[in-house]
């Protein structure tokens, strides 16, 4: 969001103060006295501004009157092209508020400029009338034309209702873009009339579905998908929020869901299926077979018709393409067309895509690995995700780039290294977010010139395991990251982190728990020394501590003694607003007592068992789980803890895991009792006495992937 204006709310009365380091062209002046709005206050506009002239009586309710574009006591929306694209001017005088844009986004734009001088009442729709706000003349535009977030609803269902919160969110922060990413190996989320099976079938997982379960819910038959009228509905609720709706149907890896409903999309070899117990997890589209070109124009032939965006998503990401190599009729494809390397393949194949869009009047975008031979068209927009590095390579070969390295823009990412998430990228928050710096990162002018803005990523494999019918975890990860992101896609970082933290903490936390958002707080700082914890929050928020395993919650209000930190988890919180748990380094010690894992599954060539047992990496199994398969620890002496962790599949989602099953203890290496059911492939111990050996037993025939991951045991000494 651009949160230039540190506002100072009291009641209903709202003065300006001085703006932090405001970057040119932004121009703010404060004038003298106040305006009033009033019940009385009449809604002038434009007719092209209807829609947002609609849009803002949602937040202030004061009456219409269209052909009054002159009248005293009033708020005038109108069109000054000659602001330019999303620019917009803001004039607050004693009697009448003006909002003039270049066009219907800075038009937008100024409204939502409007909102921010506002008490934060006015985002939840319960504004007060009477309100005043000092009189100001403020100009502004944004620095990049694409401020985008992209949202996975494949891996994770969200409904068109949880979409439209989504998107408001998004228009209070000034992202004008969702990327919305509606196919993957796990679900197919758009109707396509002339194959309606993709969703009756492909948009469901699990159950009688032929798309097994992988991330969660694997008891139940999970899903649903977005009908076009649905998704008509959204693009326009979009548009009047000046958001535009740009699908993703990943191509041609990410397609084990399109290839479960249409098997013969595959290469012509037979798979082994021996790991899966007989789940067919190829995920490549053939690039040889013709058919496969006739069904994808049917699909995006029709994605093309529903969606106005110039740009249809195509994918092009991770294809595995040793799926290729194995096919004769893809090998024989390659030869003819004098080919060796199989990434040759890959761009046939989206020379093809880019084909069918143009067929139907529209370009293609493509993750960066699809330019990586700089053989695809130039008219194509690329998506640069993997690094900073694969930005600076799209933008050097003169490709338009949405920067959006995973470093610092995937906000799946965790944001310290004991939250969840993922970390494959990085372990960060929203001060990296907000510190990203196209200088620093070595673009230079010539580069520049192809960026055309930034774009922050959910991908949701870890949210189909966090309460997905809340939107809990999907605020808690995206927010405020997407502020910052927000504000250097608008303005850029000049007033620096400092600045912006305290604007954003005096300010915004009070318009984002106004919109509903769980937002993330910062951490607490704790310390604990001379047997006491000491706790501080800068951001004004109240600080709670729970002890061992209690869900009871504890006010702090002054030092806690104690000579058990190991007990002891500090938060806080600011209306919806929570931190993450934060403890004393005790809490997090472990031990790594020797222990051998053996399993009934096989071991991994290339990650085995000793990966786990010397804590020093994952280890996986040869095959999936089936029922009575098993994980033994058989510890060289028996350990004394106070908690043993054992966890089956990654570290960061319940992928690859033994989905259900339960956990065998014994104290002598011979005799096992049962010592309770896994949750979530896992499970967390707490042994009264030495323990010897633990068995993690299967009663699940499969977990929709070809092997199990078994973690090093995270044991916890006796303190």
């Amino acid at each position: 969001m651009k949160l230039r204006h540190l506002i100072l709310l009291t009641g209903a009365l709202c003065t300006l103060s001085p703006a932090v380091a405001q970057p040119s062209p932004a121009r703010q002046e404060p004038c003298p006295g106040t305006c009033r709005i009033t019940p009385q206050t009449m809604l002038c506009y434009e007719t092209p501004l209807a829609p947002l002239a609609d849009y803002l009586r949602e937040y202030i309710n004061v009456p219409k009157a269209s052909d009054s574009m002159s009248a005293d006591e009033a708020i005038v929306l109108s069109l000054d092209p000659a602001l330019g694209s999303e620019a917009y001017s803001l004039h607050i005088r004693p009697h009448r508020i003006e909002i003039a844009g270049g066009d219907y986004g800075g038009a937008f734009n100024g409204v939502q400029a409007l909102f921010r001088l506002l008490p934060p009442e006015v985002y939840a729709g319960q504004l007060k009338l009477p309100a005043e706000i000092a009189c100001t003349k403020a100009e502004d535009a944004p620095r990049f034309p694409y401020r985008g977030m992209m949202l996975d609803v494949a891996r994770t269902w969200i409904d068109a209702a949880g979409i439209k919160r989504y998107i408001n969110l998004l228009s209070h922060h000034g992202i004008n873009k969702l990327h919305l990413h509606l196919s993957d190996d796990e679900g197919w989320r758009i109707e396509i009339k002339s194959h309606p099976e993709l969703t009756e079938i492909g948009g469901f997982r699990g159950g009688d579905s032929p798309v097994r379960p992988v991330y969660g819910k694997w008891d139940e038959k999970y899903g649903g998908y977005y009908t076009q009228q649905q998704m008509g509905e959204i693009i326009r609720y979009a548009a009047v929020r000046n958001v535009e709706i740009i699908p993703e149907i990943d191509l041609p890896g990410h397609s084990r869901n399109i290839a479960s409903v249409h098997p013969e999309i595959r290469c012509n070899y037979p798979p082994d299926t021996v790991s899966t117990n007989g789940y067919d997890y190829r995920s490549a589209w053939c690039v040889a077979r013709e058919a496969n070109y006739a069904l994808l124009s049917d699909i995006l032939g029709e994605v093309c018709a529903l969606f106005p965006s110039e740009y249809i998503h195509v994918g092009g990401d991770e294809v595995d393409m040793t799926q290729w190599k194995s096919c004769p009729d893809c090998r024989a494809l390659m030869q003819r067309r004098g080919m060796t390397d199989p990434h040759q393949l890959e761009d046939l194949f989206m020379e093809r895509m880019a084909a069918i869009l143009a067929a139907n009047g529209k370009r293609p975008g493509v993750w960066n690995e699809a330019v990586r031979t700089g053989s695809l068209a130039h008219d194509c927009r690329v998506y640069g995700w993997e690094s900073v590095k694969a930005c600076l390579d799209a933008t050097a070969k003169g490709y338009q780039t949405v920067v959006m390295p995973g470093q610092y823009f995937y906000f799946d990412m965790r944001q310290t290294p004991h939250e969840d998430g993922h970390d494959w990228a990085a372990i960060f928050d929203a001060r990296k977010t907000y510190g990203f710096d196209f200088a620093a990162q070595g673009f230079s002018a010539g580069q520049m010139r192809h960026v055309v803005g930034l774009e922050g990523t959910f991908f949701s494999e870890a949210y189909v395991s966090h309460e997905p019918e809340k939107p809990d975890y999907l605020d808690y990860m995206c927010f405020p990251r997407i502020c910052a992101l927000s504000r250097i896609a608008w303005s850029g970082n000049d007033e620096g982190w400092e600045a912006y933290y305290k604007e954003l903490v005096s300010a915004h936390y009070d318009r984002m728990a106004a919109m509903g958002i769980r937002f993330r707080l910062f951490p607490p700082k704790v310390n604990y020394r001379e047997g006491a914890f000491t706790a501080t929050a800068d951001d004004g928020s109240e600080i709670y501590y729970l002890v061992g395993d209690s869900p009871e919650e504890h006010r702090y209000t002054r030092p806690v003694k104690t000579d058990k930190p190991h007990l002891y988890r500090f938060f806080t919180r600011y209306k919806s607003g929570r931190s993450p748990l934060v403890a004393d380094k005790s809490y997090y010690r472990t031990i790594t007592p020797a222990v051998t894992i053996t399993t009934s599954m096989g071991e991994s060539k290339q990650f085995p068992c000793t990966n786990a047992s010397g804590y020093k990496g994952l280890s996986r199994t040869r095959r999936a789980c089936r029922q009575q398969d098993w994980v033994l620890y058989m510890f060289e002496q028996p350990v004394k803890c106070r908690e043993m962790y054992l966890q089956t599949g990654n570290r960061q989602l319940p992928k690859t895991i033994i989905t259900t099953g339960y956990a065998e203890v014994s104290y002598d290496g011979t005799t096992f009792e049962r010592a309770g059911d896994l949750e979530k492939g896992s499970i967390t111990l707490k042994p009264e006495r030495p323990v010897q050996a633990v068995r993690i037993v299967s009663t699940c025939d499969d977990n929709g992937t070809p092997y199990v991951t078994i973690q090093p045991p995270q044991v916890k000494p006796v303190l």
